[in-house]
């Protein structure tokens, strides 16, 4: 018997009882995250919405989840804390939106898997509207992303584009990588700063993009010439394909140019997220923008 006087009751449960809650019939899941993670899903019904399936979306590690608490469009249905980021949370002053719930460490773990660097805290909220492309001012700079399908390099690619002032990332409603878990993460908080417009149809936006002013330049090993080489001009929309496959045709034949990266060294391609990086520091740089 524990020293409390209480036998444990994890010793005479009955197998029934040993289920996780949501896989009981009729019964109520408990309210609070005590003993076993309690109104947490399995790790595979998380990853099942990481591919697209209907839930919340999925935020953890701390500047993606703070970044969250701070944007007034995003609407926190839980917040889990470990008692170190709580107290962090309360020396940074940094207001929660809903009372959030003390948990142990190893409890988000099995949430997110063990090597989810996820710094205590994890939230479920609901995605960010996606925003009309019509609704674009004309101005600066904007990423279109055509089916890139990893959710590291979206992620990277939304955090160099909050880094270079990007004013929205256009993507795919399909062939795309859910706004959760890994992606948001990778951003480290970039998904609360640059818009993400998705749209049906790729070419369309793009001749809709062309139609208000922006100058299309997708991005192709086998572009006609160095994008150094193109002039460049403002509102500007850089192209992405992905790894691999690169730009669908139709998508190449709808950019009003196609220019690729040259590289001085051996290796002649960059993963997508290292080309994007390098795609807008050059257009900001030919744009005037690093210095506004």
């Amino acid at each position: 018997m524990p020293e409390s006087g209480r036998r444990d009751r994890s010793s005479c449960m009955s197998e029934r009882d040993r289920k996780p809650p949501f896989r009981r019939q009729g019964g109520k899941s408990p309210g609070k995250f005590s003993g076993k993670p309690r109104g947490f899903e399995r790790q595979q019904a998380w990853r099942e919405r990481e591919t697209g399936a209907d839930g919340p979306v999925i935020l953890y590690g701390w500047h993606t989840v703070t970044l969250a608490l701070a944007n007034p469009k995003r609407r926190i249905r839980k917040l889990y804390v470990t008692e170190n980021a709580a107290r962090r949370l309360a020396d940074e002053r940094i207001e929660t939106k809903v009372t959030p719930e003390i948990v142990r460490p190893g409890q988000i773990d099995q949430r997110l898997g063990p090597d989810a660097v996820h710094q205590g805290l994890l939230a479920e909220a609901d995605p960010l509207p996606s925003p009309d492309i019509d609704t674009l001012e004309p101005e600066g700079m904007i990423l279109v992303l055509d089916q890139i399908t990893d959710p590291h390099n979206v992620g990277a690619i939304l955090r160099s584009a909050a880094a270079f002032d990007v004013k929205a990332i256009v993507t795919t409603a399909r062939h795309s990588p859910e706004a959760t878990g890994v992606l948001a993460k990778s951003a480290s908080g970039a998904l609360e700063l640059v818009p993400i417009i998705t749209v049906q149809n790729l070419a369309r936006a793009l001749t809709r993009l062309d139609e208000r002013g922006f100058q299309t330049v997708g991005l192709d090993s086998a572009g006609a010439e160095d994008i150094a080489a193109v002039t460049l001009r403002e509102p500007l929309a850089l192209v992405l394909g992905a790894e691999g496959k690169g730009l669908r045709q139709l998508t190449r034949e709808t950019c009003s140019v196609v220019a690729r990266l040259d590289m001085p060294g051996a290796i002649k391609s960059l993963n997508v997220s290292n080309a994007a990086v390098l795609a807008l520091y050059v257009g900001a740089s030919r744009l005037g923008l690093m210095s506004r």
